[in-house]
């Protein structure tokens, strides 16, 4: 099974108010294993960068100036999401932002009933504890000690290793198909590594044999012989 794994940074919390994407990243997941595949692009939001946000992500207006518009980017982006389960963190926050994002330019909306939400997840396991990614990926014992500030694509990394947990651990990856392959698509937002992804069926173990032998039954049975007033005899 596919699953895309993302999340955003915006100039601020209303994307009806004004506030825009700057950023995305997204991991791809199959069978909740990440095949090396992701897409990361930063968006030039045609307008400034509070204060607030800025302190959150690190991204300045100056940064984001020569970045693309999201308008160039977003059918490479719907490309790589494809028809696949949109998992991230307070779910509702990243698709308002898309799909915003996508009407501006006038392009069909990502549909919620693909929206994976992991607190929700997280609520059901955990009522009443804290819910924020980085009181999870404690919770979890993940390393996040590299974040400093928030990152769409850190975040999509922690966020991937979150779900997994979240899920049920590693031991879900058991039904794995022999042979996994993606392809990362490019971005101006750096370097992205296009990488194969090969899991390698393990080799066929017959069971060995463990039925004592008639010879090893019988000397089971003298060596219990000797005991006298055997508790298990009463």
């Amino acid at each position: 099974m596919r699953e895309i794994v993302f999340d955003t940074e915006t100039t601020g919390l209303d994307p009806q108010g004004g506030d825009r994407l700057v950023e995305i990243g997204c991991i791809e997941m199959v069978n909740r294993v990440p095949t090396g595949a992701v897409y990361h692009c930063y968006f030039n939001p045609e307008r400034d960068m509070p204060a607030e946000a800025e302190a959150v992500h690190g991204l300045s207006a100056t940064f984001l100036s020569d970045k693309p518009l999201f308008a160039a980017k977003a059918a490479e982006l719907i490309a790589f999401l494809g028809d696949a389960p949109l998992v991230a963190h307070n779910a509702g926050f990243d698709f308002g932002f898309l799909n915003a994002e996508l009407a501006k330019i006038g392009m069909a909306p990502v549909d919620r009933e693909r929206m994976v939400d992991t607190v929700a997840i997280a609520r059901r396991k955990h009522p009443g504890a804290k819910l924020s990614l980085d009181a999870l990926c404690t919770r979890y014992g993940i390393d996040r000690s590299h974040r400093t500030k928030h990152g769409a694509l850190l975040d999509a990394e922690l966020l991937a290793q979150l779900y997994v947990e979240l899920m049920g651990g590693r031991q879900i990856g058991l039904e794995l198909a022999a042979h996994a392959q993606a392809v990362a698509v490019g971005s101006d937002a750096g370097v992205l590594v296009a990488s194969t992804l090969t899991v390698s069926a393990k080799p066929f173990r017959a069971p060995r044999p463990h039925a004592a032998s008639a010879a090893e039954l019988a000397r089971h049975a003298e060596f219990m012989a000797g005991f006298s007033e055997a508790i298990w005899s009463r």
